[in-house]
């Protein structure tokens, strides 16, 4: 069992405190859906005021659900659908302070009000997505977006199998 010390003051203290930890958990393990599994469990734990928090992988051209925290959620999003959808088809980080205001918006759980999608890239190739919901509007910051890109940038090459 790991524990872990995650008690800084700000932003990016916590997500270098996080940056530390997804290292411990996943760098000696080569399966990509274990590696995603603990970083989702790591970002449910750790980030306040969260109600999802996981990943949609790239299988086949469509994003498919894979590790997460929360409740259920959508199996299957097509690029270009959607906030996860649009960060994969652009693979441009999706900070949304309303994702009610957002076009064509898909809403797996009804209580989620901003989201923070992070693509998930290795080697020019897109592996899948980090998917945060919040029930909270506006709940992600430029701090919340650095520290997120970070975090895919170390879990990638691990998760690339």
């Amino acid at each position: 069992m790991y524990q872990f010390d995650i008690t800084a003051a700000d932003k990016p203290a916590l997500y270098r405190d996080l940056l530390s930890a997804l290292d411990a958990l996943t760098a000696d393990e080569p399966d990509a859906v274990a590696n995603m599994a603990n970083a989702s469990a790591l970002l449910m734990e750790w980030l306040p005021d969260l109600n999802w928090a996981g990943f949609y992988r790239m299988v086949d051209g469509d994003l498919v659900l894979g590790p997460f925290q929360g409740k259920a959620a959508c199996i299957r999003i097509a690029l270009g659908k959607g906030v996860c959808g649009t960060a994969a088809a652009t693979r441009t980080v999706q900070r949304i302070a309303d994702v009610h205001a957002f076009p064509g918006h898909i809403a797996c759980d009804a209580a989620s009000a901003s989201e923070l999608v992070v693509p998930l890239e290795h080697g020019g190739r897109l592996l899948g997505v980090l998917d945060l919901d919040s029930p909270t509007l506006d709940r992600f910051d430029a701090d919340d977006e650095a520290g997120c890109v970070a975090l895919m940038a170390l879990l990638a090459p691990r998760v690339a199998g």
